[in-house]
């Protein structure tokens, strides 16, 4: 009999343990939560979008219709974050936790930062007593979002800082690849601008280029092409340049691709004249003849100025006046010439006129010139040189 009533015990608790279970498992998933959005003045806001939050995800999101309601069904117990925002009438933020069917009544928005608040529950209205809305729920929350799961604001201007670090490095990784192929197209338009000597040779070619060797027979040049090993025999003279960047020839951006560097400028071979020359033609050998002693040196004194001499010597039967050599210096790539004379010291002469002179050559005789260039004169690629002069004995 004793062991009868201690089985149905057994029975009779384990009954109502099963029923408590299924009771609590009925009621997983099956729990709702609803309010209404309203703004400060507690008006209905209208099309307000209010997302629930659990475990810094998001569980579900709607937005309220005219009457400002929302209702999230078929959630489970637990913490929530509740947060509503509007794009004109602010935003708000609570923590509800949920273990029955919830109503959090109003939840009014705010323009202002909102201060974290806690949940206070509902008051409890009798069925009997007259019906009254629940009571608005006032939220202080001591958890924050981090506490929740959210990433915190730290974190995110950490995550803004290292992108705009890692796109400052690819803008300027960019800017120097830029920087180098404007650099490469400057020096095939240009060789100056890396390579200072030009070499000109008796056939009438130029090489631009550095030399790194040189001896008594040749000359190793290094240029845009490559090495070039030039016989010595075959150099008339080397120039050294110096180019400025004003000087540069600009190339609008939209033709760069397609530009060719125009042709260099066909400028005067070294040339021999007179006044007189009919008259040089019809006897030769009783006309002067002016030509250049050795080649032309080139110097800078502490000024910064160029002087150029040589020097002159008139090979022919006849006395020459006014000798000059005047200089065509090239600017540019584009052509652009300008002109200085030099004459030469030679031997005094007093004409009919009563005009003295200084530079005059008797056959035979010899005479230097200098010319000064000037540092304001500007930078040139090159010159060449025409020796003139005048006849009138």
């Amino acid at each position: 009999m004793t062991l009868l009533l201690s089985l149905q015990k057994r029975l009779i608790l384990a009954t109502v343990v099963l029923t408590l279970l299924g009771s609590s498992l009925s009621a997983k998933g099956k729990l709702s939560l609803s309010g209404r959005i309203i703004d400060s003045d507690g008006k209905k806001v209208k099309k307000a979008i209010v997302t629930l939050l659990s475990g810094g995800e998001v569980v579900s999101e709607e937005k309220t219709g005219g009457n400002g309601k929302f209702k999230f069904k078929k959630l489970e117990e637990g913490e929530y974050i509740l947060q509503a925002t509007h794009d004109e009438r602010g935003s708000a933020e609570m923590i509800v936790a949920l273990a029955d069917k919830q109503d959090v009544g109003d939840i009014a928005l705010s323009t202002k930062k909102p201060t974290p608040p806690v949940a206070k529950a509902n008051s409890a209205v009798d069925p009997v007593s007259e019906r009254k809305a629940p009571d608005r729920i006032s939220v202080t929350v001591p958890q924050t979002m981090e506490a929740m799961g959210s990433p915190s604001k730290d974190f995110i201007l950490n995550e803004l800082n290292f992108e705009i670090k890692k796109l400052s490095a690819e803008f300027k990784h960019l800017t120097q690849e830029l920087d180098d192929l404007k650099a490469l197209s400057k020096m095939w338009v240009n060789p100056l601008t890396i390579y200072s000597k030009e070499i000109i040779l008796k056939n009438g070619s130029t090489v631009f280029g550095k030399i790194i060797y040189q001896d008594d027979e040749s000359l190793k040049v290094e240029t845009l092409v490559g090495y070039l090993i030039v016989d010595r025999a075959q150099v008339v003279r080397i120039v050294d340049n110096v180019i400025t960047e004003d000087t540069q020839e600009y190339v609008p951006e939209q033709i760069r691709e397609s530009y060719t560097p125009p042709p260099m400028p066909k400028l005067a071979q070294p040339r021999y004249t007179s006044s007189n020359n009919s008259a040089r033609n019809a006897s030769a050998k009783f006309s002067a003849n002016c030509v250049l002693v050795g080649n032309i040196s080139e110097k800078k004194d502490g000024q910064g100025n160029i002087i150029f001499d040589g020097e002159i010597k008139n090979i022919g039967g006849r006395r020459a006046d006014f000798v000059k050599v005047d200089f065509v210096f090239r600017k540019n790539w584009s052509g652009e010439t300008k002109t200085l004379t030099t004459f030469v010291k030679g031997s005094y002469n007093t004409f009919d006129t009563g005009i003295v002179s200084d530079a005059s050559l008797l056959p035979g005789a010899v005479g230097k010139f200098d010319l000064y260039v000037p540092q304001d004169f500007g930078a040139f690629i090159g010159y060449s040189y025409v020796i003139d002069w005048e006849e009138y004995q």
